[in-house]
Formats: C-alpha cells, structure tokens, sequence
C-alpha cells in the first residue's frame, strides 16, 4: 500500500503509512511535503527545477481525504514562483511557497567539505524507529550513524521509502527528499519524546542542486530555547554528496 492512494483532480486518500508520531491521528509532515512536491511538479516550467519550498503548518493534518491545489504566483523564464495548500474537510492546513530557478552552467564554489557521513549499511542490516510503531515510521527504512532516536542530541542519519508516496507512480529523488526533510527535529530531539512535545509549525528546503537515489542523509541539531520554541538545523545528503540545507521552527510544550 502507499502512502497515497489517488482519487482524481489533486485529491488523495492519506493511509495509515502516513501517521505521524505525535498522534495517530494525524499525518507526519514527511509525506505531506512530499505530496506538495509531486503535486507542485505538475505546474508548467520545463527547465525550471525547484531551488527552495517553504511550508507553513496551520493545524494538523488527518489521515483522511485531502486535497492539494497549486498555483502560479510569479511566472518567468528565469524564475518562477509557485504556492499550493493542502486542504481537507474544507478547512485549509497547510500553505506552501515554492521557488524554481532555471537550470543553466555555473562556476561551483569549493567550500571545505563537511565530514563525509558513513554510507548506509547493506539491507539486511538492523534498522530503526520500527519500535516507535507509528505509521510513516514503519513506512520508512533509517541508518543511524550517529545518535539515536532513543536519545537526545545531535544526529546523522541515512532514510529511504519502503512504500511508494503515491500509488501507481514511483517516487522521484526530489519528492524522496521532501519526504524525509520534516524528520530533523525527530531524529535530533533535544527533549523526552514522552514527556514534551517539539513539533514544526514550519519547514524550509533550500537546494543547490538535485538529489539523486534512493537514499538521503540527515545531518540535524535541535536547539530547545528558555521560553517554549526551538529551532532544528539540517544538512541534506545524498550519496553523492551535500545538496541543501533544511531548518524547521518548533513549537515546544509538556505533553
């Protein structure tokens, strides 16, 4: 089964491979983000790929019917600017703003590389997060190497998908990407999972380049402030190398 069954029209079944930890209720923002980039790859811009998406989170979304619906605000050769919003039940969740640049030759800067992360162990080997027995978790395979989802801090990761995002149509490098991305703050939680809650009321995805493969690395840090926010930062990888960054703005309380 897939994280998304189809029903026409931008619309789609949320299934239970989209639950999020916090309640089982609810989507994990990994699959709704990645479901903004595959409806967002259907606006019209041949040569324009995605350089940047900020995604605002208004409430919750249910594991149930939603509804994407994109538009164009800025049209143009060189770039172009789009939005979309992610709906359900008629109430709008979630609003996002993307940024395509052109795709053209450029001199790379050579900055001194970040230490190389560790490439993912072979498949056979023991993954994790299976305990934590939440939906988008059991949908998705994680390697650590460094840190732990059991404790607090800092941590590198590597992920990929077990189930397709949508059903009948394979996952594509950037929407693997997006799927992944919302899981900083998961990985390097600064805090008790079962004593407070840290979740995103944001997300923001800034790329230099196209991911490629199946697999994409996380590099997170959580800092939890005095007064009820905090803030995780995240290097993206895949197994080529650094592609972006990601930082998400959290809301932190007592569960």
């Amino acid at each position: 089964m897939a994280m998304y069954i189809p029903l026409g029209q931008g619309r789609y079944q949320a299934t239970e491979h989209t639950q999020g930890p916090w309640d089982p209720r609810h989507q994990h923002m990994g699959p709704v983000t990645a479901l903004l980039v595959h409806e967002l790859a259907r606006v019209p811009g041949p040569g324009l790929p995605l350089a940047r998406l900020a995604v605002d989170v208004f409430a919750p979304v249910p594991v149930a019917e939603v509804e994407v619906r994109t538009e164009l605000l800025r049209d143009g050769r060189r770039v172009q600017c789009l939005g979309a919003r992610v709906t359900s039940g008629g109430r709008e969740l979630v609003r996002a703003t993307a940024w395509r640049i052109r795709q053209a030759a450029s001199p790379a800067s050579e900055p001194a590389p970040p230490p190389a992360p560790v490439p993912p162990p072979a498949p056979g080997d023991a993954d994790s997060w299976i305990a934590r027995g939440f939906g988008y978790g059991r949908a998705t395979d994680w390697r650590f190497v460094k840190g732990s989802p059991e404790e607090a801090g800092p941590a590198v990761a590597w992920g990929r998908t077990r189930v397709p995002l949508v059903d009948g149509e394979e996952i594509t490098p950037l929407e693997r990407l997006a799927l992944f991305a919302d899981s900083g703050n998961g990985i390097s939680c600064a805090l008790d999972f079962d004593a407070y809650l840290f979740a995103n009321v944001d997300l923001t995805i800034s790329l230099f380049r196209d991911p490629e493969g199946e697999w994409i690395c996380l590099d997170a840090a959580t800092t939890i402030g005095p007064t009820g926010r905090g803030l995780t930062r995240t290097t993206l990888f895949d197994q080529s190398g650094e592609v972006g960054a990601a930082t998400q703005t959290l809301f932190v309380g007592p569960r």
